[in-house]
């Protein structure tokens, strides 16, 4: 099969289409094999929470703003 011609905008949209699939494929296997490794327990979950080291209580914030007052 010998192609004639071959258009810039369809070869583009080719790759584009080529490269999405790629990606896809890559981030449902990474995901899903996540999911298989805690399901196993082969590793543990990773927790998200950004703010674990910022202790600060409620109370002291209600003083601060009364004393400033």
């Amino acid at each position: 099969m010998y192609f004639l011609y071959f258009d810039p905008g369809l070869g583009a949209m080719i790759i584009q289409a080529i490269v999405a699939a790629v990606a896809g494929v890559i981030l449902f296997s990474k995901n899903l094999m996540y999911k298989i490794k805690l399901f196993l327990g082969i590793s543990k979950p990773v927790d998200d929470e950004l703010f674990d080291d910022i202790n600060v209580e409620d109370t002291d914030i209600e003083n601060k703003k009364t004393s400033d007052d």
